[in-house]
C-alpha cells in the first residue's frame, strides 16, 4: 500500500498530459506574424544581393541569403500614392481608386487588407508614409484597420526627414526640436523605434506591422554618424544647390548611399529583435520598394546603376519605375538562398495575407496569394494571365514575358521581349504586328474608366 500514492500521483500526472495535449489539438495554430517594409524610390538595382557594387546592404544581402529574393516583383506604380492604393486594396492601377498622385483618400467602400487581418484577430500598426487619406478623411490609417498609426499622412510632407510634427492616430505631434528651421530629430530614426516598440508589445498576438520607411525619397539627408562612411568616397561633381521642399546638400552621392545602409542597419535590427523574443519561426518578414528611383533632391541613381539593368526612373512605366527588389525571410517555411522567377506584383499581398490569415478573399481583387511560391510548392501556385500598369497618359501591360507600353492614348504600341531584352531596348512592334495588337486591346479591356483619373490626366511629382 505504501506505493498508492506514488502510483496516484502518477496517474494524475498522466491524465494532466494527456488533457493538455488533446486541448492543444483542439486549440487551432497561432497565425503568422507579417512585418512588410517598404523603402521609399528604392531601385532595383540598390542592393548588394541585385547587384549593387558601391552601397553597403549587409543585413538586406543576408536576409535574401536566410530567405527567398524575386527576380521579377513590381510595384503597383511608378509613384507612391497609387502604388499603396494598389498594395493595400489588391486592385491594379486599372482598377484601383487612386490612380495618380494627389490628396484624393482613400472611400468607405475601398477595403484594405489591413482591416481584413484587424478583423481576423491581428494587432495592426504601422509607421512610415501612409499617403492613403489625411487625418480624419476616410482614408486615414485608423479608419482603413489600422490600430497604430505614426508618421506622415500626407506624401508632400514626406520631403523631409527634420519634421517639426508628424501624426499619430490621428493626433498631431510636435517636434519641438525641428521646429522654426532647427534639423535636430531624424525621423526615421523615430520610425525605427516605434517599430520596435510594436512587436515588443504585441509579441503575445498575432500582429502586422507596416514599415513604411521613407528612406531614400528626398530630401537627400542623414544623421553623420551614418555619413562618416561614405563622405568623400568618391567625387561629388553635383552638389544639389535646394529646391522646392527640398534642402540644400553639398555631398548628395555620399549622403544617398549612408541613407541606404542606414535603412539595411536598421531592418536588421528589426530581424535580430524577432530572433531575440522567439518569433522569427512564426513570422514572415518582406522587404520591398514602393517604385524605382529618382534623381529628385540631387540623387545620382545613374552613378549607382540604381535601376540594374532596367531602363528609365520613377514616373515611368518602363521597367525601372516600376520593377522592384522583393525579398522574404520565414525560417523554416521559405527555403535558405532560393531565387523565384515567378511575375508578381503589389496587388498579390492582399490574397497573400488572407491565405496566411485564414481569411476570405474580397471578390474583384486583381491579384494572386504569392504563398506556395514562397513555402516551395510552384504546383499549386496560381498564374495570372496580365499585370497592368497605369501612370495616366502612359499604360502597360505584361503577359508572359511580353510587355507592351503606350506613352499616351493614340500613340504608336511599343513591344518588348522581358526574358530577352529586360532592358527594353528593341521594340519589337514591326516585327509582332499580330501580338502588339493583341496587347494594345488588352490595354483597354484590363482597366475601367475613372472620372477622378482620367487617362488624359497629366502625373504629378511627389
Amino acid at each position: 500500500m505504501k506505493f498508492a500514492p506514488y502510483l496516484r500521483a502518477c496517474y494524475a500526472l498522466l491524465c494532466v498530459t494527456l488533457l493538455a495535449g488533446m486541448m492543444s489539438a483542439a486549440t487551432p495554430a497561432r497565425p503568422p506574424n507579417i512585418i512588410y517594409i517598404l523603402a521609399d524610390d528604392l531601385g532595383y538595382g540598390d542592393l548588394g544581393s541585385y547587384g549593387q557594387k558601391h552601397i553597403r546592404t549587409p543585413r538586406l544581402d543576408r536576409m535574401a541569403q536566410e530567405g527567398m529574393h524575386f527576380t521579377q516583383h513590381y510595384a503597383g506604380a511608378p509613384s507612391c500614392h497609387p502604388s499603396r492604393c494598389a498594395l493595400f486594396t489588391g486592385r491594379h492601377g486599372g482598377h484601383g481608386f487612386i490612380r495618380a498622385n494627389s490628396k484624393i483618400p482613400l472611400r468607405p467602400e475601398d477595403v484594405t487588407f489591413s482591416q481584413m487581418l484587424q478583423r481576423s484577430g491581428y494587432a495592426t500598426g504601422g509607421v512610415g508614409k501612409w499617403a492613403l487619406g489625411l487625418e480624419g478623411s476616410t482614408g486615414a490609417p485608423e479608419r482603413k484597420g489600422m490600430d497604430e498609426f505614426f508618421g506622415y499622412l500626407d506624401q508632400t510632407h514626406a520631403h523631409t526627414y527634420y519634421p517639426d510634427h508628424l501624426w499619430r492616430n490621428g493626433q498631431r505631434v510636435e517636434i519641438p526640436e525641428n521646429q522654426q528651421g532647427r534639423r535636430a530629430v531624424y525621423s526615421h530614426d523615430l520610425f525605427t523605434q516605434a517599430a520596435l516598440d510594436f512587436i515588443r508589445r504585441n509579441r503575445d498576438r498575432p500582429f502586422f506591422f507596416y514599415g513604411a520607411f521613407t528612406i531614400p525619397h528626398a530630401e537627400v539627408a542623414v544623421p553623420d554618424d551614418s555619413l562618416a562612411e561614405y563622405r568623400g568616397k568618391w567625387p561629388e561633381p553635383k552638389p544639389f544647390p535646394g529646391a522646392k521642399t527640398y534642402a540644400a546638400q553639398k555631398e548628395p552621392r555620399a549622403v544617398r548611399a549612408a541613407m541606404i545602409t542606414r535603412l539595411d542597419r536598421d531592418v536588421g535590427r528589426i530581424l535580430d529583435l524577432l530572433d531575440e523574443l522567439k518569433l522569427a519561426e512564426n513570422t514572415l518578414v518582406i522587404f520591398t520598394s514602393d517604385n524605382g528611383p529618382i534623381t529628385a533632391g540631387g540623387q545620382d541613381p545613374d552613378f549607382f546603376n540604381s535601376t540594374g539593368p532596367l531602363r528609365d526612373l520613377k514616373f515611368t512605366l518602363y521597367e525601372g519605375g516600376i520593377r522592384v527588389p522583393f525579398i522574404a525571410r520565414w525560417p523554416g517555411r521559405i527555403a535558405r538562398g532560393s531565387v523565384a522567377t515567378l511575375v508578381s506584383d503589389f496587388s498579390d499581398m492582399f490574397p497573400t495575407f488572407a491565405a496566411l490569415a485564414g481569411a476570405n478573399v474580397p471578390a474583384g481583387l486583381d491579384g494572386v496569394s504569392i504563398l506556395p511560391t514562397l513555402t516551395g510548392e510552384p504546383a499549386q501556385q496560381t498564374r495570372r494571365d496580365h499585370f497592368y500598369w497605369e501612370a495616366a497618359p502612359q499604360q502597360a501591360v505584361r503577359r508572359g514575358d511580353w510587355k507592351a507600353y503606350r506613352a499616351a492614348p493614340g500613340r504608336p504600341v511599343e513591344l518588348y521581349d522581358l526574358a530577352r531584352d529586360p532592358g527594353e531596348t528593341k521594340n519589337l512592334a514591326n516585327a509582332q504586328p499580330a501580338l502588339a495588337a493583341t496587347l494594345e486591346q488588352l490595354l483597354t479591356t484590363a482597366r475601367t474608366d475613372s472620372p477622378e483619373f482620367p487617362l488624359n490626366r497629366k502625373q504629378k511629382g511627389d
